[in-house]
């Protein structure tokens, strides 16, 4: 009630002196400062005037720094899960435009105080269920152009989308800027799945190099799976030698007992990558290999 009064006071003043032109909004007020020509003022008069602008503007904007602070945050009232539910809701929806997604998102994160990378992983999660490859690397690239989701497993989905998205080409070009320098510690994952892109999109150049980079830190395929690709490539590249090095240096995964040992780590959740020929190797040799 003080403050009401407060304020009240405090714009009839302002008002008074023509300082600003105020309009009843609920129960908050707009203002504009308008111009004004003090021509027929006497010098005293203009500087008496213009202190009392000048303190009037100060107790103004003061007012309007508390009702700024007190005024709640767009979206307070609402639950998080209704907001989670309009996120995917609005990202299915959307037309197939990057400014449509990029301008509903930055809407979106307005409401939240700080970045909500929790809820847009799941939402990322919702849209790989859909298959809606295409608004995946729509929201990945949004993310990290925010500064936000630098991390293994978001690259991972992103490189996977644009495979998905039939776009092998730009997989290979974020892999060699984001991914592809740190070998020596990039998880086995992401270096599987890589490979795989490479071997379905007939790179086979970049995945000869990739696992040679590999195998230069000294990391050793944990699957048959891999090893097979690479051999295959090999094969059809001509370097039948480089093929015969190859199944030789990593025959323990192809013994009885490793199968067996590979199956026991499966059933713990650990399942490795089915895949199937690419048809311009199976083109070349057959019968093709698949794991």
């Amino acid at each position: 009630m003080r403050r009401s009064l407060a304020i009240s006071s405090l714009v009839g003043r302002l008002t008074q002196y023509g300082v600003v032109r105020v309009e009843k909004l609920g129960s908050s007020y707009s203002t504009m400062v308008q111009s004004h020509k003090y021509g027929h003022c006497t010098g005293g008069a203009k500087e008496s005037s213009l202190k009392e602008e000048g303190d009037a503007h100060a107790v103004l904007h003061g007012g309007q720094e508390i009702e700024r602070s007190q005024k709640p945050r767009i979206g307070e009232n609402v639950s998080r899960k209704d907001r989670f539910n309009f996120l995917v809701s609005t990202l299915l929806d959307l037309k197939d435009s990057k400014q449509s997604v990029y301008g509903a998102l930055d809407a979106w994160v307005a409401w939240e105080q700080n970045f909500p990378l929790a809820s847009l992983r799941r939402a990322l999660l919702v849209l790989e269920k859909e298959h809606q490859w295409h608004r995946i690397v729509q929201v990945i690239k949004w993310m990290l152009s925010k500064g936000q989701g630098n991390t293994m497993g978001t690259y991972g989905m992103l490189i996977r989308a644009l495979d998905m998205d039939h776009r092998a080409e730009e997989a290979h070009r974020f892999w060699v800027k984001k991914i592809g320098s740190d070998l020596h510690s990039v998880p086995w994952s992401l270096c599987t799945s890589m490979i795989a892109i490479y071997y379905r999109n007939n790179m086979l150049e970049h995945l000869i190099k990739l696992f040679k980079g590999l195998e230069a830190f000294d990391r050793k395929p944990p699957e048959k799976s891999i090893v097979q690709k690479v051999a295959d490539v090999y094969e059809v590249s001509g370097l039948v030698e480089e093929k015969t090095r190859l199944l030789e240096k990593y025959d323990y995964l192809f013994t009885e007992s490793h199968k067996g040992s590979a199956k026991s780590t499966s059933k713990k959740g650990k399942k490795s990558e089915s895949w199937t020929c690419h048809p311009f190797l199976a083109s070349q040799f057959n019968p093709c290999i698949v794991s």
